[in-house]
């Protein structure tokens, strides 16, 4: 890290704008910057599943994943600066595939609930969807590195997998979807 901040607030904000890593300022509702922020919400929904008690390889593995989610906004903030790689998505491949072995085959939809921790996983996975909504917006807008959009649509498997995975560990089934089931009142 190149220099610290001795003070949180600048006031440079104040205007509606923000800086990048590359001293230009954007529109803090710019798509880079929703982008950026709903990245930042993300690892921020990891942080709070990785306060639960979790099995120590789903741990590890979301440890990671937050190192990655810092290194995304990173490249976020440095238009044109590329870090994120096919490495990072062959990874959580290797992660899915390895939590989703034992795992039996879905036959229906289900539910994002269960055990504590795995509907945390859930709440994460929708979150994950939403940063890959928003920098799908700014792809439109501006070129990026494919490994992002890539990545996070990878990481949302990840963690809707990881959810069962981690009902699985708590004893608890997957919670089935009922179609229709309160149709008659």
């Amino acid at each position: 890290m190149g220099h610290r901040l001795t003070r949180i607030y600048t006031r440079t904000g104040d205007a509606g704008t923000t800086g990048l890593a590359d001293g230009s300022r954007v529109a803090k509702d710019a798509p880079r910057i929703e982008a950026i922020g709903a990245v930042d919400e993300l690892n921020s929904a990891l942080g709070v599943l990785l306060a639960e008690k979790l099995p120590e390889p789903v741990r590890a593995c979301l440890d990671n994943v937050q190192n990655d989610l810092f290194d995304l906004g990173g490249e976020l903030s440095v238009p044109g600066h590329a870090i994120m790689s096919k490495a990072h998505v062959d990874r959580l491949e290797r992660e899915l595939d390895r939590l989703n072995t034992g795992l039996p085959p879905l036959k229906d939809f289900i539910l994002p609930a269960g055990s504590r921790p795995a509907a945390l996983a859930h709440v994460a996975r929708t979150v994950c969807r939403r940063a890959e909504r928003r920098l799908v917006t700014l792809s439109r807008k501006q070129k990026g590195t494919p490994a992002l959009l890539a990545y996070l649509n990878r990481l949302s498997d990840l963690l809707f997998v990881m959810s069962r995975d981690l009902n699985r560990a708590a004893g608890r089934p997957d919670v089935l979807w009922q179609q229709g089931k309160n149709r008659q009142g």
